[in-house]
């Protein structure tokens, strides 16, 4: 099992920045990558960014690229997501995922077994 915890969302006026974090507990040593996505209100899950459990090769939806970034700390098992120029519509619940298995393309919600409980950012305008 791989425990999951997200912090750090909250409200920011459009133009603001907030870092997520995401602390992996458990069996972290399963732990292929690393993916954040995010989920609107009557809207399906949505892909954020990903990145190896080694630290290595980020990758981001088009929308995010250039404003989000996505990093891991190896010794606190933990990977960040910082969001710069927020806008309105980056407005949802993210959540942090973590695929054990490798399988699947990064970008897809069912390469991911365990999700964590989500944080709510709110974009002002």
């Amino acid at each position: 099992q791989v425990q999951l915890v997200e912090s750090g969302g909250g409200l920011v006026q459009a133009g603001g920045s907030l870092r997520l974090s995401c602390a992996a507990s458990g069996r972290t040593f399963s732990i292929v990558a690393m993916g954040w996505f995010r989920q609107a209100p009557g809207k399906e899950p949505e892909f954020q960014a990903a990145i190896n459990w080694s630290g290595a090769n980020p990758y981001y939806a088009d929308s995010v690229k250039g404003r989000f970034t996505i990093s891991r700390d190896n010794a606190k098992n933990t990977v960040y997501l910082q969001m710069n120029s927020l806008k309105p519509e980056d407005t949802a619940v993210y959540y942090c995922a973590a695929d054990t298995f490798g399988s699947r393309p990064y970008y897809r919600v069912d390469a991911y077994h365990y999700w964590g409980q989500g944080t709510q950012v709110t974009v002002s305008s």
